[in-house]
């Protein structure tokens, strides 16, 4: 199975298509959100015949807002859905309306989502890249990428995203320590943060929260779930992150 940095770069090359329109420093504008697009069309593939056919069901009914978001959740068995009818191969499929179809795309997703893209302000970077004539060549360049859990787990799509993180901060002229805490810094913070509690942890039945409240990409609420995994499976972890 390829590693994540053979998919870091894999997404790194994609951003070449951006160099003109954007300057190397503006490039995160478009990678992060595309990445995050491309990872959660992958998410909910398998669930998505499922999502649609409750969608039609239920569309016009009672159940709106909130409510309608989690039942149709529920039917994605996932915290998220998307009840658009496209998808990226799908929308290969019409190079003419790429931009009308990937807004119209991303509105499909649950209010949680939709508010992630609302924050990149990623409409109007679907806009400028439409009128740039590179959006197309994005997306089916994204579509080649397959972030699906089976080829990328949850962890190594979490070294990903640091990864490109710490790339994009670089040519930001930032310093890339700020924002990257090493995974074998992590994994030594998580052995002491549990080893008093190896007996507890021990005991079937036990369940412990934990968060994060500067979780980043997610690292440490991650390997703290795999050490758990792998140290005490009988016991029972909820983790929580902000940032």
């Amino acid at each position: 199975m390829p590693d994540h940095n053979y998919f870091s770069n894999l997404i790194w090359q994609i951003a070449d298509l951006l160099r003109g329109p954007y300057r190397p420093p503006q490039y995160e504008r478009v990678m992060l959100p595309m990445t995050v697009l491309r990872r959660f069309d992958s998410v909910l593939a398998p669930t998505k015949a499922r999502v649609l056919a409750e969608f039609e069901v239920r569309r016009g009914g009672r159940l709106e807002g909130d409510a309608l978001d989690t039942h149709l959740n529920s039917a994605a068995g996932q915290r998220f859905h998307n009840h658009s009818p496209l998808d990226f191969e799908r929308l290969k499929g019409d190079p003419d309306n790429i931009e009308k179809h990937l807004v119209s795309y991303i509105k499909g997703f649950s209010k949680n989502v939709r508010d992630i893209f609302d924050f990149f302000e990623f409409e109007a970077e679907i806009e400028r890249m439409r009128e740039a004539n590179i959006l197309y060549l994005v997306v089916t360049k994204f579509c080649d990428v397959d972030l699906h859990p089976n080829a990328v787990p949850n962890e190594q799509m979490g070294l990903i995203f640091e990864n490109l993180i710490r790339r994009f901060n670089e040519l930001a002229n930032e310093t890339a320590g700020d924002h990257f805490t090493p995974r074998e810094v992590i994994r030594l913070m998580v052995s002491i943060l549990f080893i008093d509690d190896d007996k507890l942890l021990a005991t079937p039945g036990t369940v412990r929260k934990l968060l994060d409240p500067a979780c980043g990409t997610g690292g440490m609420l991650a390997e703290a779930q795999n050490y758990l995994r792998e140290h005490h499976g009988a016991a029972k972890l909820y983790v929580y992150g902000q940032d």
